[in-house]
């Protein structure tokens, strides 16, 4: 048996793994970012809870800015805020600009990356997590998220996926889709000009595929 630690994963990664494979690629593997007018929105927004500290409120204790890990499935990262109920129980919310009313593709990758905080707080202490929230700036909303079995499959397969991705070290081609419209590595990923030009993608697939 392997009990060799795995290489540990950002959480941020399932969520744009889930919203494009080739966007994770681009920053998780070629290290490329680009800022457009809506991760300016999201960096504004997590101003407010980048800042380690914690209150109790309502009875409530509210951790902000929270090391995240888990060592069994090799996950690392962050939480925007995490709310311990009385008994203890982990309560992750995860803060979004925007509305709460997204396309639903989008928003089911706001709730892979939200399962995976619950995941990783389950491990930390103990206790299971059944539920947490996504917070929406635009609409200043909560929307609660139950972290059930299937968004717990749905999960795992990010997380493998990404780490299939991460292991392989090769960019997959673009969606060239209503994916590509918001997001701000468009100009680097150029999507139109891959996607239309199918020689042209094969080229550049054997240019930058890892040698053996």
């Amino acid at each position: 048996m392997n009990s060799e630690p795995l290489d540990p994963i950002p959480l941020s990664a399932l969520q744009h793994w889930c919203y494009c494979p080739r966007q994770c690629a681009l920053i998780h593997v070629e290290q490329v970012f680009e800022d457009n007018l809506f991760t300016q929105r999201g960096q504004a927004l997590h101003k407010r809870v980048d800042d380690p500290g914690f209150e109790v409120r309502d009875g409530l204790r509210i951790e902000r800015a929270l090391p995240l890990f888990s060592d069994r499935l090799g996950l690392v990262g962050k939480a925007d805020v995490v709310e311990f109920l009385p008994d203890g129980t982990p309560y992750p919310v995860e803060y979004k600009h925007g509305s709460r009313h997204k396309r639903a593709d989008i928003a089911a990758c706001d709730d892979v990356q939200l399962a995976a905080q619950a995941l990783c707080l389950e491990e930390m202490f103990g206790k299971p997590v059944p539920e947490g929230a996504l917070y929406y700036a635009s609409s200043r909303r909560r929307r609660n998220v139950a972290v059930d079995a299937a968004l717990r499959a749905k999960t795992m397969i990010a997380i493998t996926g990404v780490r299939d991705l991460l292991a392989s070290g090769i960019t997959p081609p673009p969606l060239a889709d209503e994916h590509c419209r918001a997001c701000s590595l468009r100009d680097l990923c150029q999507p139109d000009a891959v996607h239309d030009n199918p020689a042209r993608a094969a080229a550049l697939a054997q240019l930058f595929a890892p040698e053996d």
